[in-house]
């Protein structure tokens, strides 16, 4: 598995329907090198981080990490940028990059360069400090109280269960609706075609920012 692609080489593409306006905004979905994983950034508190939100070859397992109980863990939702803060005067964000081919954190910086692409400098490499740039895949993502606050699933209201055993025979109908809102979430929205979701309350981002 090539993890070392997760921290990014120069790939063509864009993502069309994006707007000037949203050319410093480092969210979304980021394609990385050989087209083999996207990187989603999102606002999580007063900072930026970055996960892996897909794979071109699932099942990827963090191998190269120092740290033997994290040998094993998913590359798939783990975080690549880490805690970058915002660049006084800049539209830049300082902080640190997970090198997955050696397990080690070097210190980063991203910059949005117009609306499609990302770059990242830094000593991403481990042995040579420079600057890669991924390619935007999936529009940016705005920031969500939700998204920053929570520290897990939302408790639900008393009055739903009132509500519910009203209508005996529409049980099966969520069965079949589900498919359909699975294919239509958005980057940050948890589905069957989205299972990282929201990266804000991954156990790993949101342990650090509480």
């Amino acid at each position: 598995m090539r993890l070392a692609i997760y921290t990014g080489i120069i790939l063509a593409g864009g993502y069309a329907g994006l707007t000037p306006a949203l050319a410093a905004d480092p969210t979304g979905d980021w394609r990385v090198a050989d087209g083999v994983a996207n990187i989603r950034v999102a606002q999580c508190n007063d900072s930026m981080w970055g996960a892996v939100s897909w794979e071109k070859q699932p099942g990827g397992r963090d191998e190269n990490n120092p740290d033997v109980s994290k040998k094993n863990r998913p590359t798939l939702g783990m975080a690549t940028l880490i805690n970058m803060k915002k660049t006084p005067g800049a539209e830049q964000w300082e902080g640190q990059v997970y090198n997955a081919k050696d397990g080690q954190m070097y210190s980063a910086t991203i910059t949005p360069n117009g609306t499609d692409q990302l770059e990242i400098k830094g000593c991403v490499l481990g042995f040579l400090c420079g600057g890669e740039t991924w390619t935007r895949v999936g529009p940016p993502i705005p920031p969500s109280t939700a998204n920053a606050m929570a520290k897990g699933p939302p408790k639900t209201t008393g009055a739903a269960p009132k509500s519910a055993p009203a209508p005996a025979a529409a049980a099966p109908a969520p069965t079949a609706a589900a498919p359909k809102s699975a294919a239509a979430a958005k980057p940050g929205q948890k589905g069957a075609t989205d299972p990282v979701g929201d990266i804000c309350l991954l156990p790993e981002i949101a342990g650090f920012a509480h």
